[in-house]
């Protein structure tokens, strides 16, 4: 991991425990707002910190307006398909995914061979969620972990589970909690992990000893293939099969809104007037999706690769976009 990010343990310490100067100039997350108090006693009583040094981090956190905004608009739930699908399937980074597989193809297929999944695949999920590392995200994690964690209310629980993991895998990898920057919602990466994903899942692909999904993409890599692997990925298996609909029944076999965990066979799909285009078993259990793709309505069958996909992100938008953009990877890589 890159100087910049390592704690200078001495001058770090010393600056977040001074909590003579910082108690008088409390920012946004003072010992007086809401949810913090009981956050500091939680981060002492579970994680061993001392409540000054959580206190001394918080005073350094600043509130983001433009977080709110982001969190309550994604662009996966306010455009329809076929302007979300512009947004990732481009000439720019396809190419930009071509040349990031050339720079790493051993590693990719190292992670192929040890966790099962496809270098596309992998690929695909690291070009929509940063273009291959070239956008991380412009936000101070600290800052949008407690922005979210303690003034959005609809999931303040969960961001605050994600701000105390925050701390703890800085505190662990040595990393100044206060450098990290990262997406709205405290992604980090070139895979855009939060940070229980990260405790979880990221993995110490080159063996150096860290686990750097920042600056080192061998790392980063290994921890997407890990992911899609604890998930259930299965090698080779399709992800999602374009069908033609008919009759007045179809919609009822639509899984959303009844939620992605929602399967059905393909028997009671076409009971209900869907046509996979491709052979399918009838007991087969599957999910059956609607998109508009602008001059028509698109309809397509996920299978259990498609819900691997959404694991990483609860969007069926985008886990077809990331399994679009991976069948154009690998069509279009060189022989």
């Amino acid at each position: 991991m890159g100087a910049a990010l390592r704690t200078c343990s001495t001058a770090l310490a010393a600056a977040l425990l001074a909590t003579g100067a910082v108690a008088v100039q409390a920012g946004d997350y003072g010992p007086d707002h809401p949810g913090v108090p009981d956050f500091v006693r939680q981060m002492q009583s579970e994680h061993g910190f001392s409540a000054e040094h959580v206190q001394a981090l918080l005073d350094q956190a600043v509130h983001q307006d433009n977080i709110i905004k982001a969190i309550s608009r994604p662009a996966e739930r306010v455009k329809p398909w076929h302007e979300y699908r512009a947004i990732f399937i481009t000439d720019q980074r396809i190419e930009r995914g071509l040349a990031f597989w050339a720079e790493h193809a051993d590693t990719l297929a190292r992670a192929e061979r040890e966790y099962g999944v496809e270098p596309e695949v992998i690929l695909a999920i690291i070009g929509v969620e940063t273009f291959y590392g070239r956008n991380m995200g412009s936000y101070r994690v600290l800052d949008a972990l407690a922005t979210l964690g303690f003034d959005y209310p609809p999931r303040a629980d969960f961001f605050r589970k994600q701000l105390m993991s925050y701390m703890v895998l800085t505190r662990e990898q040595q990393i100044d909690p206060l450098t990290l920057k990262g997406s709205y919602a405290g992604a980090m990466g070139f895979g855009q992990f939060i940070p229980s994903s990260y405790q979880a899942y990221a993995v110490d692909f080159d063996g150096d000893g860290k686990v750097d999904i920042w600056n080192n993409p061998v790392d980063a890599i290994g921890s997407v293939a890990n992911y899609f692997h604890q998930h259930g990925w299965t090698h080779g298996a399709r992800v999602a099969i374009e069908a033609q609909v008919s009759g007045d029944r179809y919609r009822d076999g639509l899984t959303e809104p009844k939620g992605l965990e929602a399967r059905q066979s393909v028997g009671e799909l076409k009971a209900l007037g869907w046509t996979p285009q491709a052979t399918l078993a009838d007991d087969e259990q599957v999910m059956a999706f609607e998109f508009d793709a602008g001059e028509r309505m698109q309809y397509w069958v996920g299978l259990n690769n498609l819900y691997v996909i959404t694991r990483y992100n609860r969007s069926v938008m985008y886990a077809m976009v990331v399994h679009q953009l991976a069948d154009l990877l690998r069509e279009a890589r060189p022989e």
